[in-house]
């Protein structure tokens, strides 16, 4: 029986293609589980429970992590490759998952719907972080958290520099409208979450440093 969770609306239809990219990040991604990223996803996800909303699913990483204080998922996929992977993770899932189509600037949930939002590389490459984090304001109640991985801003100077550049020139257009160097800690705070834990990390911490090195691990609360 599909996790009945939050309403869905009607807007479901909303897809996002980038089908190179999208069989690119599938591969990637499941080779950096390997690398330390299963275990950090573990750390996001605890202390999860209730009606849980992800953003940005892409194909099911971290459905396998999620807690069994949670009463269930409702994940959120705009590109259709890798919503079909995300479907077939959630059939294995300790808990119950709903996939459903939907952007990060208009889910398809109601308002006030969810105890806890899970975004993790996402913030990255939506179009408008502002509209995205007004979005899960909007869904999650009053109290509920977002808990947060995502690669953003270089505290270092030069490294900054390559950052925006890399983001004006070539990086979305490579890597699915990804950007390497957003301050989204800023913008969190600025969408009116109150952040209750951050970490700042290296990740991966070895091999070839990449502009996307610069990683932050937190939860924040909607007031």
């Amino acid at each position: 029986m599909l996790y009945p969770g939050p309403v869905i609306l009607g807007r479901v239809g909303e897809q996002v293609r980038h089908p190179v990219f999208a069989w690119f990040y599938a591969r990637l991604s499941e080779q950096m589980e390997q690398t330390g990223l299963a275990q950090i996803r573990q750390r996001m996800l605890a202390g999860v429970s209730g009606d849980v909303v992800e953003v940005g699913a892409g194909n099911g990483l971290n459905f396998a992590h999620y807690p069994p204080t949670v009463a269930g998922v409702v994940a959120v996929e705009p590109e259709p490759s890798l919503r079909r992977r995300a479907e077939a993770a959630a059939s294995a899932a300790p808990v119950p998952v709903r996939v459903v189509a939907g952007t990060a600037a208009r889910l398809p949930l109601r308002d006030n719907s969810c105890d806890a939002v899970v975004v993790s590389l996402v913030l990255c490459s939506v179009t408008d972080q502002h509209a995205a984090l007004a979005e899960i304001g909007r869904v999650l109640r009053p109290g509920g958290r977002l808990h947060f991985f995502e690669h953003v801003r270089s505290e270092h100077r030069a490294a900054a520099q390559v950052q925006r550049f890399l983001d004006a020139t070539v990086w979305p257009r490579l890597f699915g409208g990804c950007h390497s160097g957003r301050d989204t800690v800023t913008a969190i705070e600025a969408a009116g979450f109150e952040i209750e834990e951050l970490e700042r990390m290296r990740f991966p911490e070895n091999g070839v440093p990449m502009p996307t090195v610069t990683h932050v691990l937190g939860r924040a609360r909607r007031p």
